[in-house]
């Protein structure tokens, strides 16, 4: 594996458009070392047996039959409003002629 230096870091830096003080350079020099050799140990794993998922857990979509529930609840919301036209709400007008 190659060593991350801090010119690499700098010309990094300037294609973002950004500008780091040398500390920030050495900080960053040393945590993106850091960061590869983290990546070349999980490379040393043997996948080959392990199917490529999309997510962690596994997702499932539960489906229920659609089925007519009670209808007189409709009714009974629309007693509820304050005010009622037919088998609407009639709400105040908020917009002028």
């Amino acid at each position: 594996m190659t060593k991350i230096t801090a010119e690499d870091i700098e010309k990094v830096a300037k294609l973002a458009r950004l500008q780091l003080p040398m500390e920030q350079i050495e900080k960053y020099t040393n945590q993106l070392e850091k960061i590869l050799e983290y990546v070349d140990h999980l490379q040393a794993i043997d996948t080959t047996e392990v199917p490529p998922t999309t997510r962690a857990l596994e997702v499932i979509n539960y489906t229920r039959k659609d089925e007519i529930a009670d209808p007189k609840v409709r009714e009974q919301l629309l007693e509820l409003a304050p005010q009622r036209e037919d088998d609407f709400y009639r709400v105040p007008k908020i917009l002028s002629d």
